[in-house]
């Protein structure tokens, strides 16, 4: 489980986030949604430690999360795919992937079965550069790099961006057999409505940094949501 509570943010004299409270649930997929330019992405960056948080708190199974970097985060069970996917282009698909060996101890380095199962075009390509991929492949990789460190959190940051129809659904298949593991919570921040309210099962919708709706999708509805995430 995460908790965040009346989370701020501040880019230098700019406040991007306004006191944010969320939950997202092990076994559940929670979506962030909203307009461009409303936060969302800084939260999750607030969330990953890739950017520090100016108030608030967080907090992964009850423990409390300092105000800490991205690695110690990610030691902590807390993988970020961000938005643009950001492979390293010089590094083939299977040292992308040893890339995320530096959070687990080294009885654990080696890339499971189940990363190739789920994505298998990594395999078919393991030593191939990551930038030669085309961007659904990028996508794939960049969650397959996540699901190394075997994470209790995974957020992720527009996956279906500038990916063509059939990848996007193959990535949909993937997210719902990772919640359907039930000890894994997943934080999508999604633009595409169609298919984030297919997904989720609880929902927040951000406007000028802050909640302006929440709930579970039988209770705020597909017309209310769709009404507060539309410009």
């Amino acid at each position: 489980m995460l908790e965040v509570k009346n989370l701020t943010l501040h880019y230098g004299q700019s406040q991007i986030l306004y006191d944010v409270s969320l939950e997202a649930a092990a076994g559940q997929i929670t979506c962030l949604m909203g307009t461009n330019g409303v936060g969302k992405t800084s939260l999750l960056k607030a969330i990953a430690g890739v950017h520090p948080r100016s108030g608030g708190t967080i907090a992964l199974d009850g423990e409390t999360l300092g105000v800490v970097p991205s690695h110690v985060l990610a030691r902590k069970g807390i993988a970020y795919v961000p938005q643009g996917r950001e492979v390293f282009p010089l590094m083939t698909v299977r040292e992308n992937l040893e890339s995320g060996f530096g959070c687990l101890p080294k009885d654990q380095h080696m890339v499971p079965d189940q990363i190739y199962e789920l994505f298998p075009v990594l395999k078919e390509m393991q030593n191939r550069r990551g930038g030669d991929l085309s961007g659904g492949q990028q996508q794939q990789l960049a969650i397959g790099r996540a699901l190394i460190i075997q994470p209790k959190l995974l957020l992720l940051d527009e996956p279906t961006e500038g990916i063509q129809p059939n990848i996007i659904q193959q990535i949909g298949r993937v997210i719902e057999y990772l919640r359907d593991q039930g000890d894994m919570a997943i934080l999508l921040v999604e633009q595409y409505f169609d298919f984030a309210y297919g997904l989720a099962e609880q929902f927040y919708a951000l406007r000028r940094g802050q909640v302006v709706l929440s709930g579970a999708k039988e209770m705020v509805g597909r017309d209310a949501m769709l009404e507060a995430v539309s410009v």
